[in-house]
């Protein structure tokens, strides 16, 4: 863990929490939302969200645990961010492949229709608040690297990209229902969603999986992840 202020280990760690604790919300507000819902994308959306919470739960536990104990020698504190960021690829991981499998199984049985408002209100809100902690991870990370808060950051990006394209296909849902396009737009939104997140899951497994000597490189990396993220935003 890198040699942090006081200030900047309470501020690291206090984001962590704030986004924990905003998190632990969601997967019963979503699970009601599908409840009233028959769309694919909100059921994955559920899993998606449940399966998130775990990994930020180890995320704040490493970091504060990291934090509050200096003294652990430098093969340990590797470890210990390895398993943070390895929870992290994994959440994303296993969202992908639930989606993917939740859109195959109702490809022939799917049929648009219920209460989306629900869904789609959360989603937005989602959105917001996932696009707040992406800038806000980046920022933190630009001023001195960290893979807990790198591995934050790329979750917290897929989060607002995933939260985007649910709305995307809730809103199409609540504008035309009875469309025949509404069917592949909320089927194709779950196989996008599954393509990308498996894509994050991949890409921060990689980085977690780096020799402790490359940190120098990965730090690199993440700047000009953010740069590029940043004039993508733009």
């Amino acid at each position: 863990m890198n040699n942090f202020s006081r200030d900047q280990t309470a501020s690291r760690q206090k984001t962590l929490l704030i986004a924990l604790l905003l998190s632990m919300w969601a997967p019963l507000a979503t699970g009601i939302a599908v409840i009233m819902s028959t769309s694919t994308t909100q059921l994955a959306d559920f899993i998606r969200r449940s399966v998130e919470l775990v990994a930020l739960f180890v995320s704040w536990w490493v970091f504060r645990y990291l934090a509050r104990n200096q003294e652990l020698g430098p093969e340990k504190k590797a470890r210990l961010e390895k398993i943070s960021g390895l929870c992290v690829s994994a959440a994303l991981g296993v969202s992908a492949v639930v989606m993917l499998l939740l859109a195959l199984s109702r490809m022939g049985v799917y049929e648009p229709g219920g209460n989306v408002y629900p869904g789609l209100a959360i989603a937005t809100l989602g959105m917001i608040v996932n696009t707040w902690f992406w800038r806000r991870y980046s920022r933190l990370n630009h001023e001195l690297y960290n893979s807990i808060i790198d591995a934050q950051r790329q979750l917290y990006r897929a989060k607002a990209f995933v939260d985007l394209s649910v709305i995307i296909a809730l809103g199409t849902v609540a504008i035309i229902p009875a469309h025949p396009v509404t069917r592949y737009i909320d089927l194709l939104g779950s196989f996008a969603l599954s393509g990308y997140l498996m894509w994050s899951s991949m890409r921060t497994a990689r980085q977690a999986l780096r020799p402790a000597g490359e940190d120098g490189s990965i730090a690199e990396e993440a700047e000009e992840a953010e740069e590029a993220e940043e004039r993508q935003v733009i």
